[in-house]
C-alpha cells in the first residue's frame, strides 16, 4: 500500500501530537499540589504516560510514516540510508507543529484551574516550571539539581543513542521480531525516562524540549527553557548519529 506525502506528513504531525499530548499531561497534572504525588510516583508517571503513548502511537502510524516523532530519529534513518532527502525537513516541522499543538491543548485544559492559566504549573514556591519542559540543566530551571551542562549532554547523546539503534535494529526488514518493535521501542523509552527524568527531564527528542520551552516563553515570559533548547537539539542528533553509523557497520554482509 502507498501513503502519500501528505499523509505521511499528516501521520508524524498526529503521532507527535499524541506523544507530546500524554508526557505533557503526566508531568504538568502531576505538579499539582493537591494531586499528592511524591517525586517518584511522579516520575514513574510520566516515564509510563510517554512509553505507552509511545507504543500507541507506533502502532497507529507505523505503517503510515514510520512513525518517528522525533527529528533525532528522521535526521538518523536519513543518515542510514533509510529515508528520502526530499522528506526530512517536512518530517522535522510536522513533528515540531504537532508537538506545539499537544502542549498547548494540556495548557488550555490547565488554564481553567481555579488557580489561573500558570497556576497549575508553578510550584510551591513560586517559580516557573515551563510547562513542565522536558529539559533542562541550569539554575532557574525546575530541576531538583544543579546539573552542568557537559554532563547533560553526555546523559542525552548516550541515551538518544540507544533509543534510535533499538528502533533502526527493530524495524530492519530482517528482524525476526519486528512486529514487536512498537512495544520494544516503547519500553526502552520509559526506561529512558525513568532514569533521566531526575537529572535533565530525559528529553532525548528536540521535539519533545522544544514545544513546551517555546509556549511557555510565549505566554509566560519564562526564558529559562528555551535558553537551554540548544542543547536537547544537538545532543540528541549527535546521538542519533552515532546510532546510524553503528546501524551501518552492523548490517549483515551478503556473500
Amino acid at each position: 500500500m502507498t501513503w502519500s506525502a501528505g499523509q505521511r506528513y499528516l501521520a508524524e504531525f498526529l503521532g507527535t501530537f499524541g506523544l507530546l499530548l500524554s508526557v505533557t499531561a503526566a508531568a504538568l497534572f502531576s505538579l499539582n499540589v493537591a494531586s499528592g504525588f511524591d517525586p517518584v510516583s511522579r516520575v514513574m508517571l510520566i516515564s509510563f504516560a510517554i512509553g505507552f503513548g509511545l507504543v500507541g502511537m507506533i502502532y497507529a502510524f507505523g505503517d503510515l510514516s514510520g512513525a518517528h516523532f522525533n527529528p533525532a530519529v528522521t535526521i538518523a534513518m536519513w543518515l542510514a540510508g533509510r529515508f528520502k532527502s526530499r522528506d526530512v525537513i517536512p518530517y522535522i516541522v510536522a513533528q515540531l507543529a504537532g508537538g506545539i499543538l499537544g502542549v498547548a491543548v494540556i495548557a488550555g485544559v490547565a488554564y481553567g484551574g481555579s488557580s489561573g492559566p500558570f497556576g497549575l504549573w508553578s510550584m510551591s514556591t513560586g517559580s516557573n516550571v515551563a510547562l513542565a519542559s522536558q529539559g533542562y540543566f541550569a539554575a532557574g530551571s525546575s530541576s531538583p539539581y544543579t546539573v552542568s551542562w557537559g554532563s547533560v549532554f553526555l546523559l542525552e547523546v548516550v541515551m538518544t543513542f540507544f533509543l534510535v539503534e533499538v528502533i533502526l535494529f527493530t524495524t530492519r526488514s530482517d528482524n525476526f521480531s519486528k512486529n514487536l518493535a512498537p512495544l520494544g521501542i516503547g519500553v526502552t523509552l520509559l526506561m529512558i525516562n525513568l532514569v533521566a527524568i531526575p537529572i535533565d527531564g530525559a528529553s532525548v527528542n528536540p521535539a519533545r524540549s522544544f514545544a513546551p520551552a517555546v509556549l511557555s516563553a510565549y505566554y509566560s515570559g519564562d526564558q529559562w527553557a528555551i535558553q537551554q533548547d540548544w542543547l536537547f537539539w544537538v545532543a540528541p542528533i549527535v546521538g542519533g548519529l552515532l546510532a546510524a553509523g553503528v546501524d551501518r557497520l552492523l548490517r549483515a554482509r551478503s556473500h
